[in-house]
């Protein structure tokens, strides 16, 4: 029969058992009207493509009139006899990874994970992309909705806010790489002008040392004041030194072997004395193969914000970031005449035309700055050679070396 208006208002559910219960039309081959037991409508289309049977829902009664599924199902029957489309498969293939907790997911599986800072990803991902977005369509997000998150995050943190615009950036970059949204979608990301970003600057100064060396000796945590101390004396980054073991270290050479770095290669760090006398000084876990053991069997050293903090707020440079410690290595080594190149390999700067020339110098002359740079620190901390190891790491020995 002709389905008409009058025909699906009145269709009642006549199945038994939750039987599919459908009303075909005789006009569209394959349209009908199902009626559930519940009482509601939706038009189908039931197809074939190959040996398969499939059956399309095109929409709900009431949401759509019935000429207007009516056309939807004719066109969709088109593109099955014309084409060969699958309507049901290509409707699956749009669900599949189509919210933003779904782009994010294989976002962090497929790139960030591999990154050295896909721990940061995740974290803004967290703060700031799923709490917005998260239930929203990957490709239903635009250019307005990317400036009003980059606008209210820079308000507080204008440097947050344009990292986290870079890795939409990407994300949604790698989105249509990957068929998260269509072919030809423009990424909503880019053209938003980021905030001005001022280089930072601060540095520990020769007044201010003596009193950030006191209260790093009196910090309780062993393995952490063992690390604030190996920042000021080797400029090594966070992670790269919280993950250094004692396999890295070279005893006979006074070198720490850093594998796997920032810039994407081993980095050497010849070992100044005060850095050697701090190190043998260290306790050795058994078990623990980590240079600064942290608090769970056989981990590192993970929690470093929390004694820095009490560290320089003792020391009355609460300005001062964790990073800033290897800002001044490298503000040392400059004020005491060494080029910035020699700096650039002391500090293993990644960037490809300082690294060039970086190969003019031997590890001597990065051994001799090294050593330099510490007996000037210990002299502005006010530690005398004979005291290095009693006040660099004032601690009982728990492990015989």
């Amino acid at each position: 029969m002709k389905l008409t208006k009058r025909v699906v208002d009145a269709a009642r559910y006549a199945g038994e058992n939750n039987a599919r219960c459908v009303l075909w039309d005789d006009e569209v081959p394959g349209f009908g009207c199902r009626v559930y037991p519940g009482g509601r409508k939706a038009f189908v289309l039931s197809y074939r493509v190959g040996d398969r049977k499939r059956l399309l829902t095109i929409g709900t009664y009431g949401v759509l009139t019935l000429d207007q599924a009516r056309t939807v199902a004719r066109s969709e029957l088109a593109k099955v006899e014309t084409e060969g489309a699958d309507p049901v498969a290509t409707r699956e293939q749009e669900r599949q990874g189509e919210t933003m907790r779904d782009l994010c997911a294989a976002y962090m599986d497929r790139h960030g994970n591999a990154k050295k800072s896909g721990d940061e990803d995740q974290r803004r991902i967290n703060a700031y992309v799923l709490p917005k977005w998260g239930s929203l369509k990957a490709r239903a997000i635009t250019r307005p909705d990317v400036e009003t998150l980059h606008r209210t995050i820079g308000k507080r943190a204008p440097y947050e806010a344009n990292r986290v615009l870079a890795l939409l950036s990407k994300m949604f970059e790698l989105a249509r790489r990957w068929g998260f949204v269509p072919d030809g979608h423009g990424n909503p990301a880019r053209d938003i002008d980021r905030f001005t970003e001022a280089k930072r600057d601060r540095w520990v100064t020769h007044d201010e040392l003596p009193r950030l060396a006191q209260a790093i000796n009196e910090e309780p945590n062993a393995s952490a004041r063992a690390a604030l101390w190996l920042y000021l004396l080797t400029g090594a980054r966070k992670t790269e030194l919280l993950t250094a073991q004692w396999s890295d270290v070279d005893w006979t050479r006074a070198e720490l072997r850093l594998p796997d770095t920032k810039a994407g290669r081993v980095h050497y760090i010849p070992l100044s004395p005060p850095a050697v006398a701090l190190l043998r000084d260290l306790p050795q876990t058994e078990g623990n193969p980590y240079v600064l053991p942290g608090k769970l069997p056989g981990a590192h050293l993970v929690n470093i914000s929390k004694p820095w903090g009490r560290v320089r707020t003792a020391a009355g440079v609460a300005d001062v970031r964790l990073h800033d410690l290897r800002r001044t290595v490298g503000s040392w080594l400059a004020q005491s005449g060494n080029s910035l190149h020699l700096i650039g390999r002391v500090l293993n700067h990644s960037n490809q035309s300082t690294t060039a020339v970086y190969a003019r110098f031997g590890e001597d002359s990065v051994r001799a700055a090294l050593d330099q740079h510490g007996a000037r620190l210990m002299g502005a901390a006010g530690l005398t050679p004979s005291a290095e190891v009693a006040e660099l790491a004032p601690r009982a020995r728990t492990a015989a070396k």
